[in-house]
């Protein structure tokens, strides 16, 4: 679908105008928004004065955030995050002085809040193209959050399932490296967002007002407060999952030295049994009434002083 606005000079609001039409209008500025358009809809966009490289990157696969630069128009590619599929979706923007051209083969429900607020907002519709591409940025940026903060609530609970000592290490180890994941997309998509929004704060050839820099340096420190807040949680992943391999370390320490001192006290008994089960003709004790009694009676001195001895250089303390 392709949808228009245009403000004309003398204030009025039009809609649906057919894009090859707009040019013959007095006009103070126009929106074309390919909306989810078909491939015949979207070849269109080759009618419009600019360049192929940058037509190109619209109909043709996914590109990071940025900014270019042409003689009379800026090309932007901003990115939204699906928190269903962890996908970035791209949302191209061609802008000039006196017009906005949008791009986007998903439905924005940002994109359609401003078209919303313009056709019932006149002092919206007064602030120009500058305002608009910042409240479309501003909408995009504000639905990270919900998402960040919902993995830092995964990673709470999380931390709290690591003091339980039912909790399953497989399970809990599959789920921190799920998360870990999900703040990787979430990371690739906020890191060059900030980048842009820094180049557009920068540049001298994006004419930003004193009136609009404002928000644009809020929409930077919104990108910024996202960034410390994925690497905090990157942070308490990794220390999740150290923690992780150090308990199943000392687990595992743990069995290995319960089966050490088994072995290590059952084999001077082991020993004892293996002299006397070598049935010579000639041994001491051999034919001794009492004899069998005693050597076991030898055998459980000799394991019960081994014990008394571990516990005393403290094998068997947790700690």
């Amino acid at each position: 679908m392709i949808r228009t606005l245009v403000y004309t000079t003398d204030g009025k609001l039009l809609e649906n105008i057919p894009p090859e039409e707009i040019q013959s209008l007095s006009f103070q500025w126009y929106w074309v928004d390919f909306n989810t358009p078909t491939m015949e809809e979207a070849h269109q966009l080759s009618r419009f004065p600019f360049h192929p490289l940058s037509v190109k990157e619209c109909l043709h696969g996914l590109s990071r955030p940025k900014l270019e630069y042409y003689e009379n128009y800026m090309f932007y590619t901003i990115h939204k995050l699906n928190p269903h599929t962890w996908t970035a979706e791209e949302i191209a923007l061609f802008t000039g002085e006196n017009f906005l051209v949008s791009f986007h083969y998903q439905e924005h429900e940002e994109l359609n809040e401003l078209w919303e607020r313009l056709l019932s907002d006149d002092e919206t519709r007064k602030k120009g193209i500058s305002f608009f591409l910042y409240k479309v940025m501003d909408k995009v940026v504000d639905q990270y959050f919900p998402v960040a903060q919902k993995l830092e609530e995964r990673i709470d609970e999380l931390e709290a399932k690591t003091r339980r000592h039912s909790a399953k290490i497989h399970f809990l180890m599959n789920e921190v490296f799920t998360i870990r994941g999900q703040l990787l997309s979430l990371r690739h998509i906020v890191w060059p967002m900030r980048d842009l929004l820094y180049r557009i704060l920068n540049s001298e050839r994006v004419s930003l007002t004193a009136k609009d820099r404002p928000y644009y340096r809020n929409v930077y420190a919104h990108l910024e407060k996202l960034a410390a807040m994925i690497e905090s949680s990157r942070e308490l992943t990794a220390d999740i999952r150290d923690n992780y391999l150090s308990l199943n370390a000392y687990r595992t320490n743990s069995i290995m030295m319960v089966l050490t001192v088994i072995t290590v006290i059952f084999m001077p008994l082991t020993f004892i049994a293996g002299i006397y089960g070598m049935n010579f003709d000639y041994m001491p004790e051999l034919h001794w009434h009492y004899g069998y009694f005693a050597v076991l009676g030898l055998m459980a001195l000799i394991a019960l002083l081994m014990y008394i001895w571990f516990k005393k250089k403290g094998w068997f303390n947790e700690d």
